[in-house]
């Protein structure tokens, strides 16, 4: 057995690991369901109004769009953010220092934020499907579209959460992504279509994938009349295969290149600088 195999089985095992632990960490499982149980409360109260020009609920449409958000913060943000810590406490230097460590390590990652980005999705959408009138739930063409574009948003968004892991050092500036990325979240018609926005706001917004994701999540779930509210009165499936396809292909190009150059620089002197910076901050 070669010794990459041996990494994909550690990495693997490492992932099993650090999901089943994360459900035995308070703050993890608050970061799980807070922001769920907010959501969902929102949807509830959303129920009985309508999206303009429709009978249709506001909180069904909702609902779908939600959980492409919730699935970009996975890939984008919660990759990100781990790999930033692991480098400051030397997590990262340690499995540099081990014969593709660093390939186990990150699939170790991939499989647990996956899992718990797969985890939210079936947390948010169980008790939706009780209270939310109007969704294809039914319909098995409707899952299986909700699968696919669940599995493209994880390739379109998992390679570039690696990247901009790669590139902030420091756990405080991951404010410098998060910000930009909720105003990605009012731009791309998550809580509202977009179609009374600006016409360069609309071109903006289908520029990045999070648009595309709540776009795919929408035709999953909800009535193929719903289409008419959507830019263009359709789903525009080819659109959406294209565009999160493209993103995929890009962060696969790009996130190997800048995690190799991440790792030859990482030392032990790096980690011993950014400890004894973590250790000088004001709590």
């Amino acid at each position: 057995m070669s010794a990459r195999t041996d990494a994909v089985r550690a990495g693997l095992g490492r992932g099993w690991i650090e999901l089943r632990n994360s459900f035995t960490n308070v703050q993890d499982l608050w970061n799980y369901f807070f922001p769920t149980f907010v959501l969902l409360v929102a949807m509830f109260f959303m129920r009985g109004s309508t999206v303009p020009g429709t009978q249709f609920s506001l909180g069904a449409r909702t609902l779908p769009s939600a959980l492409a958000m919730g699935l970009a913060f996975g890939g984008l943000l919660g990759l990100a953010q781990q790999l930033i810590v692991d480098r400051e406490d030397g997590t990262l230097l340690r499995a540099k220092a081990t014969p593709n460590g660093m390939l186990g390590y990150l699939i170790g990652k991939i499989i647990m934020i996956s899992a718990v980005t797969l985890i939210g999705v079936l947390i948010q959408l169980t008790p939706a499907l009780f209270f939310l009138d109007g969704l294809r739930v039914a319909d098995a063409g409707a899952w299986l579209v909700l699968v696919g574009v669940v599995l493209l948003g994880l390739l379109a968004t998992l390679p570039l959460g690696a990247v901009i892991g790669s590139l902030i050092e420091n756990p405080r500036n991951m404010g410098v992504v998060v910000l930009p990325v909720m105003g990605l979240v009012a731009l791309s018609g998550i809580f509202y279509p977009i179609n009374g926005y600006p016409g360069w706001l609309q071109a903006v917004a289908q520029v990045f994938p999070l648009y595309w994701l709540g776009l795919g999540m929408r035709s999953a779930l909800l009535p193929d009349a719903m289409s008419a509210v959507e830019l263009g009165g359709s789903w525009r499936h080819l659109e959406t295969l294209a565009v999160l396809g493209v993103w995929a292909v890009l962060g696969m190009l790009l996130a190997p290149v800048v995690l190799r150059r991440m790792a030859r620089r990482e030392s032990g002197s790096r980690v011993a600088l950014r400890r004894e910076k973590a250790l000088r901050r004001p709590v």
